[in-house]
């Protein structure tokens, strides 16, 4: 069947467009290289492919060393496939149609595996204060996905632990609430009983984690300890706050999360040209972040 629709679109760009040979072979190639990737993951449904499948594919090929501008014309390619079968109406929607096409090539951020994860979620010392403070700001990173700016900025009032959530304020001001998960909300609670007192030494600040008296963490301070903390791990891969914001995406994505919900936790809702990502309840967000998120 996949086989079929690919040699329906590869006769209609020679007979219809009359595209040159050498871009035949191209888009054949790229498709060749999708189709691959479909049957190795049991897809035999066109329509069985969403968003977060053609995501994944293109993570595939960023992985098997095809270059940045190679990536750009295999996602020319399957736009091109796309718009074919929505024009034949092969398909009802394009998976493709929120993937942006960057004018300097498509990059793909790196992502730690769970596994690395999960070794730099338990390489601090919670013996002492800082470790503690350390241990549940890299913990709600990941659990919520968040900006580094949002994290140092993230004030007492912002976290309910007994339901689960954090409030942040992203780009222009823009907020959202976003679930956390139980790790989370043990590290944080723990650190707010044990570790917090003892940094503030008396003083008082609204922030909620706190670098030393009445001053709470920098992005620099947080991005060296995070960088030290990768170091003893004995991860190879360039860690930063942004690698745990995108490992946090990746995750819930390859676990079957919807993208537009992972989205919406995310941040990146643009009113002015989408609505689409707007009518997830709140209660259907943590209900998918507890399903889908390692540490949920």
């Amino acid at each position: 069947m996949l086989d079929n629709l690919v040699d329906q679109y590869i006769n209609y760009i020679i007979v219809e467009k009359g595209l040159s040979d050498n871009t035949v072979e191209s888009y054949s190639s790229d498709l060749a290289l999708f189709l691959e990737f479909l049957k190795k993951n049991r897809t035999r449904n066109i329509s069985d492919v969403d968003t977060a499948v053609i995501l994944k594919h293109l993570s595939a090929l960023r992985d098997s060393g095809l270059g940045a501008k190679s990536r750009t014309r295999h996602l020319v390619t399957l736009r091109g496939f796309y718009r074919f079968l929505m024009q034949e109406k092969i398909v009802k929607h394009n998976p493709l149609k929120i993937i942006d096409l960057p004018k300097s090539g498509l990059k793909l951020p790196d992502v730690l595996s769970v596994e690395e994860v999960k070794k730099l979620l338990n390489i601090c010392d919670t013996k002492k204060p800082k470790g503690i403070r350390d241990a549940a700001m890299i913990e709600l990173l990941y659990a919520a996905g968040l900006r580094v700016s949002e994290l140092v900025n993230v004030k007492l009032q912002n976290v309910s632990l007994e339901a689960g959530f954090v409030r942040v304020f992203g780009k222009g001001s823009k907020e959202r609430i976003v679930p956390i998960g139980l790790y989370a909300k043990e590290k944080i609670d723990c650190y707010i009983k044990s570790s917090r007192p003892l940094l503030l030494k008396k003083m008082v600040s609204q922030y909620l984690f706190i670098a030393r008296p009445g001053k709470p963490m920098t992005r620099q301070g947080f991005w060296k300890q995070l960088k030290k903390y990768g170091q003893i791990a004995g991860i190879k891969k360039r860690i930063t706050p942004h690698s745990l914001r995108h490992s946090f995406a990746s995750h819930l994505l390859e676990g079957g999360a919807d993208l537009r919900a992972v989205q919406i936790m995310l941040g990146h809702v643009d009113i002015s040209t989408t609505q689409i990502y707007t009518h997830v309840a709140r209660k259907r967000l943590k209900e998918m972040h507890e399903k889908y998120h390692p540490r949920g």
